[in-house]
């Protein structure tokens, strides 16, 4: 990756412009739109802000209360853009409401004086599509994270699921060929850019995502807390109900563990609500349960935050991530960092999240028998998942928010260094074309 020229020093930004069209850093990770990248975009602001970084996070408004500005925390504030109606528009139909977005982001910046932000970040496609412009207009650099890839979920696609349209993926391949920089949250990410989009190796950088340690922590176990069966065992699913995440992946495996025979004691938990095209059922899984016979083993809980999310991760012998692809998966690496193992699908960011045979153990494939086989051979060792759960808090202690905000400055310095160059480098050839 490019480092400038000259003998300036590394300048640092002050401010950033940070992009989230599609779902707001204020909404709860678990349902709808909002997961993963909502973590992400929040752990990351609040370490900038720590280093004197200040940022301003636009999303869009879902609703006709909410102010325009809100601090989410020191030095860093959400903007609320009014673009297209507040409610009952899906994430599909906001391509139409990029123009009303994107007007909305420069006026904001049309407020300020010349040079008020000195970079944007923007996260996901539709965010992409935005930030080519204001960059056009601001003539700072563009830093953006894919998070999700259409050409990569469409490669794996769920059964049944809905592929991802073209639209989106001429819209990605335009924002990563526009971009100042491209940031992956692991190698095979940054292959994927270079390999199925034609991306340039030398702008694309490797930034791993990292885990709240002090909140994610081993602890005691209280399942109480959430009316849990204080025997027996317990297998967990976080995340967002949609065939993406192959939740029916688990309730399927509990039914053919409780076909052969054993495995009566133990309870699935899945926590989340419906997001996605897991919309169109969103009671498919209870339906499920029912007519596999397992309804009675399966506890569903809503979305949790904070200290209950961690309580809930402590309270399973095991975590399962099933999905059918993860540009990374935050949920493994939280529950590792409480000391529960996790029994992962082998693709994508998890096969990083999860080191296989040490902090968890990676399926291959999606076939409940086999799922079921590895789940209740963990299950029926705890020696060997006591060996795992100090291997996992051993593996997500090498990842930290911290590690995150300080390795994406590196990006941003290297950007803002070459993209002055660049500029000094024009004026010069100018002054000597004069």
């Amino acid at each position: 990756m490019g480092s400038g020229s000259g003998s300036w020093p590394t300048p640092t930004p002050r401010r950033i412009a940070t992009l989230s069209v599609h779902t707001s850093p204020l909404e709860q990770p678990g349902t709808g739109d909002a997961g993963g990248m909502n973590v992400y975009i929040v752990e990351v602001a609040k370490r900038l802000a720590a280093r004197g970084v200040e940022v301003e996070i636009f999303t869009r408004a879902t609703a006709s209360g909410l102010p325009p500005l809100v601090e989410m925390s020191p030095g860093v504030h959400v903007r609320h853009v009014t673009s297209g109606p507040f409610e009952g528009l899906d994430k599909e139909e906001l391509p139409s409401q990029l123009c009303a977005f994107t007007t909305g982001v420069l006026r904001a910046e049309a407020a300020h004086p010349p040079g008020y932000y000195d970079l944007i970040h923007s996260h996901y496609w539709l965010s992409g599509q935005v930030g080519w412009l204001a960059r056009e207009r601001w003539g700072v650099p563009h830093i953006h994270t894919a998070h999700t890839l259409a050409k990569v979920k469409n490669k794996f696609i769920a059964v049944g699921d809905r592929p991802e349209p073209r639209a989106r993926v001429i819209g990605e391949e335009q924002v990563i060929a526009e971009s100042d920089r491209l940031v992956a949250n692991t190698r095979f990410e940054a292959q994927d850019l270079i390999t199925h989009y034609g991306a340039d190796p030398r702008l694309v950088s490797v930034v791993q995502p990292g885990v709240d340690l002090e909140r994610f922590r081993p602890g005691d176990a209280d399942r109480a807390r959430f009316g849990l069966p204080e025997h027996g065992r317990i297998i967990a699913f976080v995340g967002r109900i949609q065939p993406l995440k192959a939740p029916d992946v688990l309730i399927s495996a509990l039914a053919e563990m409780r076909a052969g025979g054993g495995s009566s004691d133990v309870t699935v938990v899945i926590c989340g609500g419906p997001s996605g095209s897991g919309l169109d059922r969103p009671t498919s899984l209870i339906e499920l349960a029912a007519s596999l016979g397992v309804a009675d083993s399966v506890v569903f809980l809503p979305p949790q935050t904070g200290a209950d999310l961690a309580a809930l991760y402590r309270a399973a012998d095991l975590v399962a991530v099933p999905s059918y692809n993860e540009s990374f998966g935050l949920v493994a690496l939280e529950a590792q960092a409480c000391g529960t193992p996790v029994v992962a699908a082998a693709v994508g960011g998890l096969v990083t999240a999860v080191q296989d045979g040490i902090s968890g153990v990676l399926v291959d494939g999606h076939d409940p028998a086999d799922w079921a086989r590895v789940l209740e051979q963990l299950l029926d060792s705890p020696a060997q998942r006591h060996r795992l759960a100090a291997g996992a808090v051993a593996h997500a202690s090498q990842f930290s928010w911290d590690r995150t905000a300080d390795n994406l400055l590196r990006v941003y310095r290297d950007a803002v260094t070459e993209h002055r160059a660049l500029i000094a480098a024009r004026l010069e050839g100018a002054t000597y074309a004069w």
